[in-house]
This record gives structure tokens, sequence and C-alpha cells, in this order.
């Protein structure tokens, strides 16, 4: 597998209650274009990953924001969460002509999704 490497976030999801408040909030914060659609891509910007992340901003009930990151090797990935005080809250899935993802939460309970690609 060669040398190991940082992981990057390839998607990002924000529920917020006022979704377009959320848009315009992380659009002039970060200087992110955020596309329309389902999926809102953000353009890399200097450095980052082309084609950039995408992602979606939605109605919920509750704030949060949840990263999904690449990672080599899923199960290996999900024993390793639960070593660092990590929750697994699914196995492995498959996403119907996509990746295979699993759900993790962190120490504090924050959802991240991991993805293998």
């Amino acid at each position: 597998m060669g040398e190991d490497w940082a992981r990057p976030v390839v998607h990002w999801e924000i529920e917020a209650t006022d979704p377009e408040r959320a848009r315009a909030f992380y659009a002039q914060l970060f200087n992110w274009r955020i596309e329309d659609g389902g999926l809102m891509w953000v353009p890399a910007g200097i450095g980052g990953p082309e084609p950039g992340p995408a992602g979606h901003i939605r109605q919920g009930d509750t704030p949060r924001v949840t990263l999904y990151v690449q990672v080599r090797d899923l199960r290996a990935s999900l024993s390793r969460a639960a070593e660092l005080g990590g929750t697994a809250l699914t196995e492995p899935f498959d996403v119907p002509n996509g990746p295979t993802m699993a759900a993790v939460t962190d120490p504090e309970g924050n959802p991240v999704m991991l993805v293998q690609q």
C-alpha cells in the first residue's frame, strides 16, 4: 500500500434549521462558491484536491456538521476509531454507483463518515 498519508475530507454535510443562512455563512466566511443542486460543489481552492469536495446543506431539527473522510481500509479504520474512544454506528455499506462507507462518532459524539473509494 505504500507510505501512509493524511486522510482528506471528500464530502461534507451541514444540517441547519435555516439552510440558506448556513449557506450564506459558509460562502462568506470561507469564500466558498457553493453550487446549486442536490450535491453542492465547492472549488478546491489553492492547493486543494481537484475537483474539490461536494456536500449538502439541508433542513434539520438539530444543527450539525458531518465530515466524510477518505480512508484506505474501512474495517481497520472502524477498529481504530473504537480504540481511540469513538463508536461505530454502522457496518460498512455500499452506496449505489459510489463508494463503500461506514458511520462513526468521535469521542465527543460528533458524526464522521468513513469513505473507502
